[in-house]
């Protein structure tokens, strides 16, 4: 391989030929072999729009002349097109305020920019990172990063879930099954009722994520270093909001408190949390699913769903409800992300928080894994989801719980004596009334109307 010599504060180090970065991110490379988790590509187009948006901003302050602005934009635009993704190449697990990564962003805009130009037109700290710090860049970037994502990918993907539930409620609004508590029979419920809970659940959720995204568009660009300001021109940070939300189509502003800004995560934490609630309720949603149609002949059995591959290597004909595994198991990833941004969140010593990379890393993990995860689930699952009805039935008049519906005829103790004594000699619960003596026969068949029930 091929090095030039490259130089920083620190001195000379050499780079490969042929790449646009400089000094300080090849020192990061270097310097943090550390796992295969690079900085999220989502991080780097975020940090193009914020660079773009900021020469725009210093450009209309009068800080940055026409040419150069222009250069750094077409840049930006090139990194947002995808076109220098190999130029990125950092580790998450590096500087926790994510120094290194802006420097990368630096100064790969400022060597391409000059290959654009011709000639040494830009410097990567005193041109492209103008009016900047590391520190209020870096989370800038995160929280465009973490709106564009959720608003573009997540939130899409739960709407069309809603979709394909509202649906199904509708199909199956007039089935009548047995329904459970605790895991054991309970009054009965349409199948479509069963099914409006699980699409409101994600209704709620889409709105609660929704909600908490207005926190996360407060940017902290302005700032600086320690949340002062300093080198900053008076405006800068509402003028760069401002640009961003011009780029994006997003409403974003600048922080009220910038020192807040620097050294919190809250917004993030509380974001995610709304993020957590919706894979507790896809877990919940795809055990339900697996439960329901458990079998195929020892379960529940009460619905079928699409047969995609073998279920096993040794027992023929098997087949497992693979959808449902995969997407608990986005769940339980996304819980435990949660607690990893929210022990990022609680170590903002004095006025910065240095675990932002890890932070936004597994923030965007977890929005990519439950947007692919509800596509997947809806496209190869849910869609081909079909009521048993046989099954159904037989459930619903098997089960001793009906018998709440003679609540008001025999009273409570004489109906929880009907239900047992029908379980204990295996019996229906006609039977077991009329053997009592609490109903006759034709008393019975006329309050006793399970489809009714619900």
């Amino acid at each position: 391989m091929e090095y030039r010599i490259e130089t920083d504060s620190m001195g000379e180090i050499r780079v490969p030929v042929g790449v646009y970065w400089g000094a300080q991110t090849q020192r990061s490379l270097e310097n943090f072999k550390i796992g295969t988790e690079k900085i999220p590509v989502e991080v780097i187009r975020a940090f193009a729009i914020l660079k773009k948006a900021v020469a725009n901003a210093n450009h209309r302050l009068g800080k940055l002349d026409a040419e150069k602005c222009g250069v750094i934009g077409q840049v930006c635009d090139e990194i947002l097109a995808g076109k220098l993704d190999d130029q990125f190449p950092l580790a998450v697990w590096q500087t926790g305020s994510g120094t290194q990564s802006n420097m990368n962003v630096n100064e790969v805009v400022a060597n391409r920019g000059n290959e654009i130009a011709g000639k040494k037109l830009l410097h990567p700290n005193d041109h492209v990172n103008m009016s900047q710090s590391s520190n209020d860049t870096f989370p800038t970037a995160m929280h465009i990063a973490a709106v564009l994502e959720t608003k573009n990918q997540l939130l899409p993907a739960v709407e069309r879930m809603i979709g394909e539930l509202l649906r199904l409620e509708v199909e199956n609004a007039n089935i009548v099954k047995t329904g459970r508590t605790h895991l054991q029979d309970a009054t009965p419920i349409s199948f479509g009722q069963e099914i409006s809970g699980w699409r409101n659940m994600l209704e709620k959720s889409k709105k609660m994520i929704a909600m908490s995204l207005v926190e996360v568009a407060e940017l902290a660009l302005g700032g600086t270093a320690v949340g002062t300001g300093l080198n900053a021109p008076e405006g800068f940070g509402e003028a760069a909001a401002e640009e961003v939300t011009k780029l994006t189509g997003e409403s974003f502003i600048t922080a009220e408190n910038k020192f807040h800004a620097l050294t919190a995560k809250d917004e993030l934490v509380f974001a995610h949390g709304a993020i957590k609630s919706l894979a507790a309720n896809l877990m919940k949603i795809a055990n339900d699913v697996r439960w329901l149609s458990s079998g195929p002949r020892c379960g529940l059995g009460e619905i079928f769903i699409p047969e995609n591959e073998p279920g096993s290597s040794i027992m023929p004909g098997k087949v497992n409800p693979t959808q449902c595994e995969a997407v608990t198991m986005v769940a339980v990833q996304v819980m435990a992300n949660d607690t990893a941004i929210g022990l990022c969140a609680s170590q903002g010593n004095f006025e910065l928080n240095v675990y932002m990379p890890v932070c936004i890393e597994n923030f965007l993990q977890s929005v990519r894994l439950l947007a692919d995860g509800l596509d997947s689930f809806r496209e190869h699952c849910v869609s081909g989801i079909v009521a048993n009805e046989e099954k159904m039935a037989e459930n619903l008049h098997r089960s001793l719980m009906l018998v709440t519906c003679l609540n008001p005829y025999i009273g409570y103790e004489n109906a929880a004596k009907t239900a047992k004594k029908a379980h204990k000699e295996n019996i229906s619960l006609k039977e077991s009334c009329v053997s009592l003596g609490f109903l006759t026969e034709e008393k019975f068949d006329e309050v006793f109307k399970p489809e009714e029930m619900i």
